[in-house]
């Protein structure tokens, strides 16, 4: 099929944490032989902070906003499927009407939620949110999480389908490398300074930094430069996926912290953790519904209800059993979570919405 994406950034994890889940899922769709074009806009700085990695499985497509918005819709009419992502950042409404009701009615037109929880709260909460009339317009709804609540209240609210296509790792990407001892910490948090994020790492990260004085902390991501930290944390500032393999590796143990939105409705585990999964890394995770359907909580994983628990996993496991867990993370990680698998998930979906629709191959 020859796909066309429009999405917040492939090329560029700076202030953007779906990256790694677009490269991820997109270089193993374009592998099963699928032809793939992926448009996103020139904002907030991103092209200025492009990763330094390569992009040869997608066409990637750079734009301007707003004036190259009819090039760009006009480049989807070719294709046989259009995706249009949550959270692009610029012209969101706009893309949703135009590719819901205006571009090529021949082909499958797919909304893809990066962050179903916000999106369903705020067609709740307005009744007259444009999007929640434009659901059953398109014939395919995929979200990165949520698990079965997200999916049947996507289909109360008129959706043809819907099916979860949760991240997962990518083994080429993310693996073993030997630790920095610049970066050597008790625990590392990578997380950006957001609004729903942000309770949860004073509650948990920092609380836990403060009742360890004696334990090194490291914090990443951006948005954290005016905050007040403990003397024990260390801002490192933005990660680029570059280096997300050194600073997993570097840390006894890294901490994931789901957002509210994603820890309330649970089954959404983030790119962090497959990212640590993926480094042997052993990971410690605030709790959320859903964690045992990814991995086994206590072997392969951990998992803290408060910044008291953290400390006493950080002080109670050994290096050796801290190895151990990573180990056994990793290795559930390549028998059941790899992009490559949930590729193939998405190709059978099309493969089945395709027959029910009758569009062409």
């Amino acid at each position: 099929m020859k796909i066309f994406v429009i999405g917040s950034s492939i090329t560029s994890s700076y202030w953007n944490g779906a990256a790694t889940y677009y490269r991820g899922i997109y270089k193993h769709i374009a592998a099963l032989s699928h032809e793939i074009t992926f448009a996103e806009p020139d904002v907030y700085g991103r092209q200025q902070r492009r990763d330094a990695e390569s992009y040869h499985y997608v066409e990637s497509v750079i734009y301007s906003t707003p004036k190259d918005l009819p090039r760009v819709l006009d480049r989807a009419q070719s294709a046989d499927l259009i995706i249009k992502h949550s959270g692009v950042g610029a012209d969101d409404e706009l893309l949703e009407r135009e590719i819901a009701l205006n571009v090529n009615d021949e082909g499958l037109r797919a909304f893809w939620d990066v962050d179903a929880p916000a999106t369903l709260a705020r067609v709740e909460e307005n009744p007259q949110d444009s999007f929640r009339s434009l659901i059953p317009e398109y014939d395919l709804i995929l979200t990165y999480g949520g698990g079965p609540s997200v999916m049947e209240h996507y289909r109360r609210l008129g959706a043809k389908s819907c099916y979860p296509i949760y991240n997962a790792l990518d083994p080429e990407t993310h693996y073993p490398v030997s630790p920095d001892p610049a970066l050597a910490c008790d625990l590392v948090l990578v997380a950006n300074r957001l609004p729903d994020r942000e309770k949860r790492v004073n509650e948990f990260f920092l609380a836990a930094a403060r009742l360890a004085p004696d334990l090194r902390f490291i914090l990443g991501g951006e948005g954290w430069g005016d905050k007040a930290l403990p003397k024990n944390v260390r801002w490192i500032g933005h990660v680029g996926t570059g280096d997300h393999n050194r600073v997993n590796c570097s840390a006894r143990m890294v901490l994931n912290l789901n957002r509210d939105s994603m820890a309330n409705v649970g089954f959404s585990p983030p790119t962090r953790v497959f990212e640590a999964a993926g480094t042997a890394s052993c990971l410690i995770t605030d709790a959320w519904a859903g964690i045992d359907t990814f991995f086994n909580p206590g072997k392969e994983i951990l998992i803290a209800s408060s910044a008291e628990e953290i400390v006493q996993l950080i002080r109670n496991t050994s290096s050796q059993q801290a190895q151990q867990i990573g180990a056994a993370m990793r290795m559930r990680a390549l028998n059941s979570h790899t992009y490559a698998q949930r590729a193939t998930a998405v190709h059978e979906i099309l493969s089945l919405i395709r027959s029910h629709t009758g569009a062409a191959a």
